[in-house]
């Protein structure tokens, strides 16, 4: 059986090309492991794979989802799951490229046993997020289920209503769950790298790539997007730049201050996205190295 190859970095970090070339060279194909590229609805604002880099290598699980569902990690690993099993049933290799740190623990660490969103007890939670804020329910989290709370941004609102909607439909914390969990992938079955560029370098990519995302179209995707009228807790919703540019379509931005919020939040995300690698995958090896011919080589160089 080939071992699946799991590439992980920052936005903009050039996981895509890296996956592609590599998938080119060893007969791979490629498998979307980035929570936002799921969905159809932003191709360009996500920087999804162009229909030229899919039709040069088989793509899997992007644009598969509408923006209007709920997509879980715990969705998202079943479905890499097949397609990891149906890639290496015709003798290729897996290559899952992604920024979404949750994903890869998830693939390789395991996911807890958590129960179905219960919808009373959401609805009552929603409620209270509305007339107490999110940050008073992250401090009740914070009394409850302290391991949790402390990963959470204290305005990440989906997150702290799932943690405590799990506590009170369960009795368990999510945290004492994710601590039963067994690997999705046994650890000989896979191989992992992190890209971890220099970080002035890549923030200048990430906002010279806003601005190729808003010539190529990003506004009009946003539109589109907006006058669909979903429910603003959706995940989809949190795209990098979509709230601040549904902010100018609203009349409340110019398009330059939503541009520069747009890449103000990506640069913080990849920030976010640097801590995880630090913390969460110890043993990955790093590749710090920017040009094309040296992270293959380097990727090589991890395989045994």
């Amino acid at each position: 059986m080939t071992r699946a190859l799991l590439i992980m970095g920052p936005t903009a970090s050039g996981k895509s090309a890296l996956a592609l070339a590599l998938a080119e060279r060893l007969g791979g194909e490629i498998v979307n492991a980035d929570s936002m590229q799921v969905y159809r609805d932003f191709r360009i604002l996500t920087a999804r794979p162009s229909l030229e880099e899919e039709a040069q290598a088989p793509h899997h699980l992007y644009g598969h989802v509408d923006a209007g569902a709920l997509y879980s990690t715990g969705r998202w690993l079943s479905d890499a799951l097949v397609a990891i099993a149906d890639i290496q049933a015709r003798g290729r290799m897996p290559i899952l490229a992604g920024g979404t740190g949750l994903y890869f623990k998830a693939l390789t660490e395991g996911l807890a046993d958590i129960p179905a969103a219960d919808p009373e007890t959401r609805a009552e939670l929603r409620a209270r997020a509305e007339r107490e804020g999110a940050a008073a329910l992250h401090a009740e989290l914070a009394a409850r289920d302290p391991v949790t709370a402390a990963r959470l941004e204290p305005n990440d609102a989906p997150r702290i209503l799932r943690a405590l909607e799990v506590l009170e439909t369960t009795g368990e914390s999510i945290s004492a769950l994710h601590a039963a969990t067994k690997p999705a992938l046994a650890r000989g079955a896979w191989a992992g790298v992190a890209l971890t560029p220099e970080r002035d370098a890549l923030y200048a990519s990430i906002n010279a790539r806003f601005e190729k995302m808003l010539e190529a179209g990003a506004l009009d995707e946003v539109r589109a997007f907006a006058g669909r009228g979903l429910d603003p807790a959706l995940p989809a919703m949190k795209a990098h730049g979509a709230p601040a540019l549904m902010a100018h379509l609203r009349g409340e931005l110019s398009l330059d201050e939503a541009a520069e919020i747009g890449r103000r939040d990506t640069r913080r995300y990849a920030k976010r996205q640097f801590t995880w690698i630090g913390g969460q995958m110890p043993d990955w090896p790093r590749i710090a190295v920017e040009a094309l011919p040296e992270r293959i080589e380097a990727v090589f160089a991890t395989m045994p």
